[in-house]
């Protein structure tokens, strides 16, 4: 048994740090949410996949308290969160990133993500900008930029950056809000071909305590990344397995217009 399918054995019996339930949610006729259900347990690494238009942005624009639904629940670590406001359920450790980064351009990495730390310490880094609170700040950051590959990037402005680094810029401040579970939207979403390569090697170093559930059309990344994959059609889960059951299922490969979905 390979490291990767060990670690996949061991998530399986883990208790789930997040559980939907019944989760439902229609705009008039459009239904984006059908009784959905699903757990990541602690660590888990799974892929959403399915064709456009299949509800997958607005589940987790459900599970962040984006979008209110209609019916079902959202547990995380077995507390009810569906009444909570977004950065309530950040603070309780449901983070995510976007299709549409919303890094601050004119301000260098380095403070991108200790304006993050700040935040999740409740500190008011305006104030202490000068001080030993927004120092300590900095420190964390440079060691998060650090671990993301980006340490020589720190003190460059966030719109000088390669599209590529500021993705993963911004799963470095998704980081530095310490989740429970990471919702990434597509973090390949516009990288030019050249840069993806940086991508892929750091999403496969994510901290293995952090349950990460990835959206992404690149299915070259999704079948490197995940260890169990989730496909939406519709607004339903269509099925879910490993990445040989899926790339073998003939309903996954109706989905995708009769093409082999690896």
């Amino acid at each position: 048994m390979s490291d990767a399918e060990a670690r996949h054995a061991n998530t399986l019996g883990a208790a789930p740090v997040l559980s939907v339930r019944g989760l439902c949610k229609s705009f008039g006729a459009l239904t984006v949410a059908q009784d959905i259900e699903l757990d990541l347990p602690g660590g888990a690494r799974i892929g959403l996949i399915g064709p456009n238009g299949a509800g997958k942005t607005s589940f987790v624009n459900l599970l962040t308290g984006m979008l209110r639904p209609d019916a079902g629940s959202v547990l995380l670590e077995d507390r009810a969160i569906d009444r909570l406001r977004p950065e309530l359920r950040v603070r309780r450790g449901l983070v995510r990133t976007h299709q549409i980064n919303t890094l601050l351009a004119e301000t260098p990495a380095l403070e991108n993500v200790a304006i993050a730390i700040a935040e999740r310490k409740r500190i008011g880094w305006r104030m202490l900008r000068y001080g030993t609170g927004w120092r300590a700040c900095l420190d964390e950051a440079e060691a998060r930029l650090a671990a993301m590959g980006l340490g020589d990037d720190r003190l460059r402005l966030v719109r000088e950056l390669p599209y590529g680094k500021q993705r993963l810029l911004e799963i470095a401040i998704a980081l530095a809000l310490k989740p429970r579970v990471l919702l990434l939207d597509e973090p390949a979403a516009g990288v030019p071909a050249g840069e993806t390569r940086a991508i892929h090697e750091q999403l496969g170093d994510l901290p293995q305590d952090v349950a990460i559930l990835m959206i992404e059309h690149d299915m070259d990344l999704v079948f490197r990344f995940a260890r169990e994959i989730v496909v939406m059609v519709q607004g339903r889960v269509l099925t879910r397995g490993s990445p040989s059951e899926i790339a073998n299922d003939d309903r996954v490969r109706e989905v995708y217009l009769g093409r082999r979905v690896r």
